[in-house]
């Protein structure tokens, strides 16, 4: 077995929006058979490219977000009647096309066991049904950006997540709805239609700005570096010697062991200063240093002197030695050079493709199964690259009949 879905087959008709579900049902072994249209995937065309040199096979975007699959092109509207036969024979349809564009009652029809999946911006019914979006617009109207951003800077509007955070978001939640309905379908042996919305999944992600409202009707303030709160905390991060900084869950060990550790090796440099005396004896943790509070401001002064003599490294290990929640503020090309992450678990993967002289590196799976390993088994396709192996393999089509589609732009 290739991985814990092998012997599922997906047909996916996703862009930018859900392609990220269809790598990750991919890498679970599924296979997944993309299906773009003749002049290729949009996001073949984002950067960045190999050799700074665009091309429709030469993006490492396109790259991450589509390897282990399998690649067909495909005018859908012009041919329904092909898609109905890559249906056909599949378990799984993922879609982002607008509401109402491919008629799925009829796919299901004739395939009763296909779970049928739309990723949309806003769902299929209601008023925002054919509004338009991008990450951008999902993560301000879904409510994440809104806790989001600096409270150093005033007057600094909120920020943007991690680059397609909406859109992953979006996938995760379409991906655990695939499972839960393949699931069902081995209980039942029908298969289902299922409705995902990238606002809804959106606001599913707001942590504890909705409650906020909800219980207190006060609005969370946005806060640098950590979670938006009625109430403002002190900083959770420290500089450190080197000019990196450190985070602190809290900004400050929560429990009295953990105090006690903090304490004590700061005592043992002779920089903890009265922390050690007898008014903090009964300490107990604080949930979080709140800014208006004298005592937290002179404990999180007095912790940030200490760290500021150590470097990041050495601040961050003493930490988690003694079992305080810390971790450096890295970059990603650091995580790179970690040996946690490149030799004790084999997390980064090489992927060849077109233009390079040796593999890129990339992510591999954050998990790792016993029985059905994960495995980087095909890079991205290329345009069309399965074409004669899929409609002429699999669905009995002749050369002759390939020839003609193409001829008249429908694959």
């Amino acid at each position: 077995m290739s991985g814990p879905l092998d012997g599922v087959k997906v047909i996916e008709l996703a862009g930018e929006k859900g392609h990220y579900c269809g790598r990750l049902l991919a890498d679970m072994g599924a296979d997944v058979i993309k299906v773009e249209p003749p002049g290729g995937d949009p996001a073949r065309q984002i950067g960045p490219f190999v050799d700074d040199k665009p091309g429709p096979d030469r993006s490492l975007f396109f790259w991450h977000y589509n390897a282990n699959k399998r690649g067909v092109t495909l005018d859908v509207a012009a041919n329904p009647d092909l898609l109905q036969r890559l249906a056909a024979n599949a378990d799984i349809l993922l879609e982002t096309y607008p509401p109402g564009t491919i008629d799925h009652e009829e796919l299901r029809r004739q395939n009763p066991a296909l779970i049928y999946a739309s990723l949309t911006p806003f769902g299929q019914t209601g008023p925002y049904r054919d509004f338009l979006t991008s990450d951008l617009v999902s993560l301000a109207l879904g409510g994440p950006m809104a806790s989001c951003g600096y409270d150093d800077l005033p007057g600094a509007p909120p920020i943007r997540g991690e680059y397609h955070q909406a859109y992953h978001i979006g996938s995760h939640y379409a991906f655990v709805g695939i499972l839960v309905a393949l699931f069902s379908r081995d209980l039942t042996g029908r298969g289902q239609y299922i409705d995902v919305s990238i606002h809804e999944a959106c606001s599913c992600t707001t942590e504890g700005a909705f409650p906020a409202w909800v219980y207190h009707q006060k609005i969370v303030k946005r806060q640098t570096a950590r979670h938006a709160t009625i109430r403002p905390t002190l900083p959770f991060h420290y500089m450190c010697a080197d000019g990196k900084y450190l985070h602190v869950v809290g900004g400050v060990p929560r429990d009295a062991k953990s105090w006690r550790f903090l304490v004590d090796w700061m005592a043992g440099t002779g920089m903890a200063e009265d922390l050690a005396g007898d008014q903090y004896a009964e300490f107990r943790g604080l949930r979080n240093l709140e800014a208006s509070d004298p005592i937290s401001i002179h404990i999180h002064d007095v912790i940030g002197r200490f760290f500021a003599t150590l470097p990041s490294d050495e601040a961050y290990h003493g930490c988690q030695k003694r079992g305080i929640a810390a971790g450096v503020i890295r970059s990603p090309e650091e995580n790179l050079l970690d040996p946690h992450f490149r030799d004790d678990r084999e997390f980064f993967v090489e992927m060849p493709g077109t233009g390079l002289d040796k593999p890129a590196i990339c992510p591999g799976p954050p998990y790792m199964f016993e029985k059905t390993p994960w495995s980087l088994h095909r890079p991205a396709p290329k345009l069309g690259e399965h074409n004669i192996e899929v409609y002429c393999g699999e669905l009995g089509l002749s050369k002759e009949e390939l020839v003609g589609l193409k001829d008249v732009g429908i694959i």
